[in-house]
């Protein structure tokens, strides 16, 4: 076998070597700081104080990477919970969004209203503005655009308030961690009227 099937390094081995020239360095500061001449220590405190200044770095580091993994949750947690949301949904539906009818979703939206549950209620009506949209050919249903991108793409249309009412508040659900009120969704509601109504 060569020697260039051989692991040259990994990881783990540099965070080895990363952790034994920090307590190489340790040691020798250590070492090298003036004693006080006076006051002799006896071999067996030293002894016993290493491993417990050893340990108490320990939990720091490890206090340290529990706070950092915390913050990077916290970060990212609105992007899983819609990501997530996402994807429940998806695997609720018997058929793909795009072969729901808009009638239908509207008529979900109100089953979800009636149960309470508003934040699903307000996806339905943005999934019927979405189909309205798809239907009547004026913007296509692409499972890739952002609410921004149809902000945009509506921005000319007639009723472009209500239609911006209802991406906003769908925006604010998915990715602002907000919570929907039925005042929220009765607001949406009638944003939608406007935009089916001739």
């Amino acid at each position: 076998m060569s020697a260039d099937g051989f692991e040259k390094t990994n990881f783990g081995w540099q965070v080895q070597q990363l952790q034994q020239q920090f307590w190489e360095w340790l040691e020798l500061k250590l070492s090298q700081t003036p004693r006080i001449p006076n006051i002799s220590t006896p071999d067996w405190l030293g002894d016993l104080l290493w491993p417990i200044f050893k340990a108490v770095s320990w939990i720091i580091v490890a206090a340290i990477a529990t706070w950092l993994l915390w913050q990077l949750w916290l970060i990212l947690r609105p992007y899983l919970r819609s990501l997530s949301f996402e994807m429940g949904n998806s695997a609720n539906q018997s058929t793909p969004a795009k072969e729901i009818a808009t009638a239908d979703w509207v008529k979900r939206s109100q089953q979800f209203y009636q149960q309470g549950n508003y934040g699903e209620a307000l996806r339905c009506l943005y999934m019927a503005m979405l189909q309205k949209l798809h239907d009547s050919g004026i913007i296509l249903n692409d499972p890739s655009r952002t609410d921004g991108e149809y902000r945009q793409l509506t921005e000319t249309l007639p009723k472009q308030e209500s239609y911006q009412i209802l991406l906003t508040t769908h925006e604010e659900l998915c990715f602002g961690n907000a919570e929907i009120s039925p005042e929220t969704f009765e607001l949406c509601q009638q944003a939608y009227r406007k935009i089916d109504r001739k």
